[in-house]
C-alpha cells in the first residue's frame, strides 16, 4: 500500500522505492515530481519558484486515493492493489466535471508502468512517462520544427537542440490543457495514436507541469506565470532589420545604412555578421577589416540605426583568451576524448579546425564573457547581440558526450541557449542597461525572460520551406517566444537575378512584415565556401530589381504603419503571456475549423494574415473564423465570419483582413494603396 502525506498544497506519495509530489504551481496547475528514493535537491529546468495562485488549494487522501483540486485543475492518485502490477497512478480533470485532461497509462499490464526508471549505475536513469492518447486531440507547440506541420499528434519528435529545430517541452492540447515536460535532457516524445511517452534517455526524476486553464489564451498566460514573462520589446527592435552573409568591412556596412538613408528606406538594425573578430573567442573587432568601431557606431546612431554584433560561443585555441578559458574551467568538457565539440576555418586557419565552445551555465563562464561583452562592444555603444549556433552546435553531433557546469550533457545540454541568453541579460541588467533584443538560434523554456529572440536558423530558400516557416512561428509562439522570426527570402542560396526567386523573395517579405521581427538575411549566389572569406551575394531590398524594388520598398513602410500596433501587442505579451503572432484557435477556440488552420494566422487580435506560399499563385483560400466581421484591408470589403472565401493576392501583396472598425493604417493614405 503506498504512503499518503498531506503538505500544505501539495501531496505527496510513496511506493516502494518511488516517491511522488504533486504541488500546486500557479493558478489552475500543479506541479508533478516523482523520483527513486528522494526527489533531487538541485534543479535546472524551468520552474523556479511557484507563482501565486488564485483561489484555494484543497487537498486530502483516504487509504487508497488522494486529490490535490487548485482552480480549474483536479489532480487524482489512485492505488489499485488489485492490478497485476500495482503503482498509484494519476489522472487529471477539469475540476466540477469529469472531463478528463491527462491519464497516466501503463506500458504493459504487468511491467512496466506509466512511470518507467532504468538505472545506469550512476544515479540517474532512462525514463520513460506515460500517459492515454485520445482521438481527435491536436497537440500544438514543441518549440520551432522544419516538419511543416502546426499539430504534432502523431509525430516522433527528439528532444535535442539542432540548427532549425528548437526544443521547447510544452505543449497546448486542444482538450484544454498545457503541459510542460520541465526535463532539459535528451530524449524524444511519442504522439502515437495508441499513447503519449515523453522519454527521457538520462535523467534522475520526472518532473512536469501541467495547467487546466479554461481557454488557450488563459493556458499560455498560465505557462508565462510559471516560466517566465518576456520583457517588454524595445521600440527601435519593431522596425526593419538589415542583414545579409556578410559585410566583410566597416566600409561595406556603412555603405549599406547610407544608402537606406539616401533613398529614404526605413532602417533600425544592421547586423555585423560572423568573423567580424580577431579570432573567434577574442569577442572584439578586428582592426584590419574595422579599423574605427566607436565612428562607425557613432554615424549609425546619428541616423537611428542600432549595430547589431554576432557573437558564437566558440572559442579558437588561436584566441588571445583561450588559455584563461581552458584553465578557469570555463569550456564544455567532454565525458571521452578533448574539449573540443566543433570545425570551423577561423582567420589564421588554413583549413577547418577544432574549436572548444564556452559554458554559460557556469556563473564564472558568464561573468569572464560580458566583461569581454562589455569592454569591447557594449562601451562603444553597441547593445544589440545575435547570439549564433548557440545550441551549441556541435560538429560532430555528440551532445551526450558533452559535459556542463549544470551536470553531464545527456541531462542538462537542453537549457544551454537559455543559460547563453542568460549571460547577456545579466550582464546588461548589471550595466545599468535597459532591456535588448538577444537574437538566438535556439531556445528553451523560460528563454522568454531573459529578451531571447529566435529566428528559424539556416534554412533554405524554397517555397516548401517558407510554407514550413509559418507553422514553424506559430509553433514557437505557442511555446512560449513571442519574439520570433526567419531569414526573409532562406538562408542557403537565391539568384537575385533570377525572376523565379525573385517571385520567392516578394512573398517571404510580405509574410515577414507581419512577423514579430522584421529581418532580411540570407547567403545569396554567388556563394562561397564555408569559412572566414565568405560574404555571400548581394542581399539588399535594390538587389532584386526595379519591379520587386517597389514591392518591397512599399512593405517597409507598411511595417512601419504597423509598428505602433506591434507595440501595443508587445506590451500585451509582456503583461499577459499571449504572443502577437498566434494560431486562429487562441483567439477562437469554439470555432472548431480555428483549430484546423495551418497557413493564416492573427497579428494581434485585429489582423488576420494569409500568406502567399506558391509560386505564380494570385489568389488563395482565406478562412475567417466565426463571430467577428472581417474587413479585407485592400478592398474594404466586409465579410461575415465562419466562412471561406477565396481572396485576391496580386504579386504587390497578401491577403490581410481587419476586425471591422478596428481603423488600422494598413494602406497608404497618400497614394490610397498599400
Amino acid at each position: 500500500m503506498p504512503v499518503f502525506r498531506v503538505l500544505d498544497d501539495a501531496l505527496e506519495v510513496r511506493h516502494r522505492h518511488e516517491v511522488l509530489r504533486v504541488e500546486a504551481w500557479g493558478t489552475d496547475s500543479a506541479r508533478v515530481r516523482v523520483a527513486r528514493y528522494r526527489l533531487p535537491t538541485d534543479d535546472v529546468g524551468a520552474l523556479d519558484a511557484a507563482p501565486e495562485h488564485s483561489g484555494t488549494v484543497t487537498v486530502g487522501a483516504e487509504k487508497t486515493t488522494a486529490q490535490l483540486v487548485n482552480g480549474e485543475l483536479t489532480v487524482t492518485v489512485v492505488f489499485d492493489g488489485n492490478a497485476a502490477d500495482p503503482e498509484p497512478r494519476l489522472t487529471f480533470t477539469r475540476t466540477g466535471t469529469d472531463e478528463e485532461l491527462l491519464a497516466e497509462q501503463p506500458e504493459h499490464p504487468w511491467s512496466p508502468g506509466a512511470r518507467a526508471f532504468q538505472g545506469n549505475r550512476s544515479g540517474a536513469y532512462a525514463i520513460h512517462q506515460r500517459f492515454a492518447a485520445h482521438p481527435g486531440e491536436r497537440l500544438y507547440g514543441l518549440g520551432q520544427h522544419t516538419h511543416g506541420r502546426l499539430d504534432h499528434k502523431g509525430l516522433r519528435l527528439d528532444l535535442v537542440q539542432r540548427n532549425g529545430e528548437v526544443s521547447i517541452p510544452f505543449v497546448l492540447s486542444s482538450r484544454g490543457y498545457g503541459f510542460l515536460w520541465n526535463q532539459p535532457a535528451l530524449g524524444r516524445v511519442e504522439f502515437a495514436e495508441n499513447a503519449t511517452r515523453w522519454t527521457a534517455d538520462q535523467a534522475r526524476g520526472i518532473d512536469y507541469w501541467i495547467t487546466a486553464a479554461p481557454t488557450p489564451r488563459d493556458i499560455l498566460a498560465r505557462y508565462a506565470d510559471a516560466t517566465g514573462h518576456a520583457p517588454e520589446l524595445p521600440e527601435w527592435a519593431a522596425g526593419f532589420w538589415q542583414c545579409k552573409l556578410r559585410y566583410r568591412t566597416q566600409d561595406e556596412l556603412l555603405a549599406v545604412a547610407r544608402e537606406h538613408k539616401r533613398r529614404g528606406l526605413p532602417l533600425s538594425v544592421i547586423v555585423s555578421d560572423y568573423f567580424h573578430w580577431s579570432a573567434m573567442g577574442d569577442y572584439r573587432f578586428d582592426p584590419e577589416e574595422w579599423p574605427d568601431p566607436q565612428a562607425m557606431v557613432d554615424e549609425l546612431a546619428e541616423m537611428g540605426v542600432e549595430l547589431m554584433v554576432s557573437v558564437w560561443p566558440t572559442v579558437s585555441q588561436l584566441s588571445e583568451h583561450y588559455e584563461d578559458f581552458r584553465d578557469r574551467g570555463l569550456l564544455i568538457g567532454s565525458d571521452q576524448g578533448a574539449e573540443v565539440h566543433h570545425l570551423v576555418q577561423d582567420k589564421g586557419m588554413a583549413t577547418r579546425m577544432p574549436v572548444s565552445v564556452y559554458d554559460p551555465t557556469n556563473p564564472d563562464t558568464r561573468a569572464f564573457v560580458w566583461d569581454l561583452i562589455r569592454r569591447n562592444y557594449l562601451d562603444l555603444g553597441i547593445r544589440v547581440f545575435w547570439l549564433d549556433a548557440c545550441e551549441p552546435e556541435l560538429d560532430p553531433a555528440h551532445p551526450a558526450n558533452t559535459t556542463l557546469y549544470a551536470g553531464p550533457g545527456a541531462q542538462t545540454l537542453n537549457i544551454y541557449p537559455r543559460d547563453n541568453a542568460r549571460l547577456f541579460a545579466e550582464g546588461m541588467a548589471a550595466a545599468g542597461q535597459p532591456g535588448t533584443v538577444l537574437l538566438s538560434r535556439s531556445a528553451w523554456a523560460g528563454s522568454q525572460k531573459y529578451g531571447a529572440a529566435v529566428w528559424s536558423g539556416d534554412i533554405p530558400a524554397t517555397w516548401d520551406s517558407l510554407r514550413s516557416q509559418v507553422r514553424a512561428g506559430l509553433s514557437i509562439a505557442v511555446s512560449g517566444i513571442p519574439w520570433w522570426t526567419t531569414d526573409i527570402g532562406g538562408f542557403h542560396g537565391g539568384d537575385p537575378d533570377d525572376p523565379a526567386y525573385r517571385e520567392l523573395m516578394i512573398r517571404w517579405f510580405q509574410y515577414g512584415v507581419f512577423c514579430p521581427l522584421f529581418r532580411l538575411h540570407g547567403d545569396r549566389e554567388p556563394r562561397m565556401p564555408w569559412g572566414y572569406a565568405q560574404t555571400g551575394g548581394p542581399n539588399e531590398v535594390w538587389s532584386y530589381g526595379e519591379e520587386a524594388y517597389e514591392i518591397l520598398s512599399a512593405q517597409l513602410f507598411l511595417r512601419e504603419r504597423l509598428r505602433p500596433y506591434l507595440q501595443e501587442q508587445m506590451r500585451v505579451a509582456a503583461v499577459e503571456g499571449v504572443p502577437p503572432m498566434r494560431p486562429l484557435f487562441v483567439d477562437f477556440p469554439q470555432d472548431e475549423v480555428s483549430w484546423t488552420v495551418e497557413d493564416q494566422f492573427l497579428f494581434g487580435p485585429d489582423i488576420l494574415v494569409a500568406p502567399v506560399t506558391e509560386p505564380g499563385a494570385r489568389h488563395r483560400e482565406v478562412y475567417l473564423p466565426a463571430g467577428r466581421t472581417w474587413t479585407d484591408a485592400w478592398t474594404g470589403h466586409t465579410h461575415e465570419g465562419g466562412r471561406t472565401l477565396t481572396a485576391e493576392a496580386p504579386i504587390e501583396r497578401i491577403p490581410v483582413f481587419t476586425t471591422q472598425g478596428s481603423g488600422l493604417p494598413l494602406k497608404d493614405a497618400g497614394r490610397g494603396r498599400m
